[in-house]
């Protein structure tokens, strides 16, 4: 099959696919129409990687369940360039946060590549948060956004930030917490819906335990939380998902509050949690638990590594992952929340790997 043909039969079922409800397929619906978009996106990676076509290019090209998938370490973003476009097509080079002194990984986007991954964010988010832009809050300071190489962090920021309108930062440059400009920010939007987003660790320690100390106080009852990112540093402290809610809801009155699972190496494929605390696979990706000794499938319940595939990536070959991240499928299409396809939990980080997550980076704007 010729490039083009490749090109024309990914962006046919491509379209199919956005065309459905976010969380309405069964996952036995998902699973056809996405199996059907990974092979395409094989064949892509094959011809345009070659990287990637050494690696697979004795590979099966007929794949009965996405489970069979080939995958690519996500570490391996860290160690080598990898592109399946022309240089002359290269929109803008990611590179996720790292710890200071660690290699950060580097996801190559062309114009298509990056247009499809903000239009999946969208779709997905506005499922939690509505169409309608609400006054934002960004507990992070705007300094982040002033570097001349966009991190992760910064990334994510951007991309959230197209969700609010008449935005304000929480923190100063040296994070500590700008009790002015939330002060002002919580009297002018009182009793008003207003979205906040931050990076979990940046939210508990600059934000939380700021307003704690402080003994301010900060009415956002009528507030939406959004917030991703390492959970290494919260977990080292015994601070678990519930309470994280509880004292937020304790100190500000928000009850809305939605953790997501996401990458820099798949951005747009965000996985988000429900009001029963289930991260739920949308329409243009989902999730598989691996072995972390056989690299074998697990069956739902089992713990074990993150693999994770998206429909989006097409200037770089990430849309089949295995990550570093422990976790679990609860189940299928059967979640009080009433959302379609896998839901699953995170439990950790593999041991001995790195920390990764964007909010364990709070050092390195």
């Amino acid at each position: 099959m010729s490039g083009q043909a490749i090109a024309d039969d990914y962006q046919s079922c491509l379209n199919e696919l956005l065309a459905q409800p976010v969380y309405g397929m069964t996952q036995r619906e998902k699973s056809n129409k996405l199996r059907a978009i990974m092979a395409y996106l094989h064949q892509h990676h094959l011809t345009g990687c070659a990287a990637y076509g050494a690696l697979f290019a004795d590979y099966p090209n007929h794949f009965t369940c996405y489970e069979q998938l080939p995958y690519l370490a996500v570490r391996l973003f860290k160690l080598q360039r990898l592109a399946s476009i022309p240089e002359a097509d290269v929109f803008r080079e990611l590179r996720s946060s790292g710890t200071t002194g660690q290699t950060p990984a580097r996801v190559i986007l062309d114009k298509a590549t990056s247009a499809r991954q903000s239009k999946a964010l969208v779709t997905i988010m506005q499922q939690f948060i509505g169409k309608q832009r609400l006054p934002m809050l960004i507990i992070d300071s705007p300094e982040i956004l002033k570097s001349p190489d966009l991190s992760a962090r910064g990334a994510g920021i951007q991309g959230m930030a197209f969700f609010g309108r008449d935005h304000t930062y929480a923190l100063n440059a040296d994070m500590s917490l700008n009790t002015q400009a939330v002060a002002a920010f919580v009297a002018k939007h009182k009793g008003k819906p207003v979205l906040l987003f931050g990076f979990t660790f940046m939210v508990w320690l600059h934000f939380v335990k700021a307003i704690e100390r402080s003994g301010i106080h900060v009415d956002l009852s009528q507030g939406i939380l959004i917030h991703s990112g390492g959970w290494k540093k919260l977990v080292d402290q015994q601070v678990t998902n519930e309470t994280f809610k509880r004292t937020i809801r304790s100190l500000t009155g928000l009850t809305r509050i939605h953790n997501f699972y996401g990458m820099a190496e798949q951005v747009g494929s965000v996985f988000v949690e429900c009001e029963h605390g289930h991260l739920h696979a949308p329409s243009l990706a989902d999730v598989m638990v691996r072995c972390p000794y056989t690299l074998e499938p697990l069956p739902h319940g089992k713990t074990g590594l993150l693999h994770v595939i998206s429909a989006l990536p097409t200037s770089y070959p990430g849309y089949s992952i295995l990550t570093e991240d422990m976790g679990s499928i609860i189940g299928e299409d059967d979640c009080p929340c009433g959302r379609k396809g896998r839901y699953f939990s995170i439990a950790g980080r593999l041991p001995k790997t790195e920390i990764r997550g964007c909010s364990d980076t709070a050092g390195t704007l």
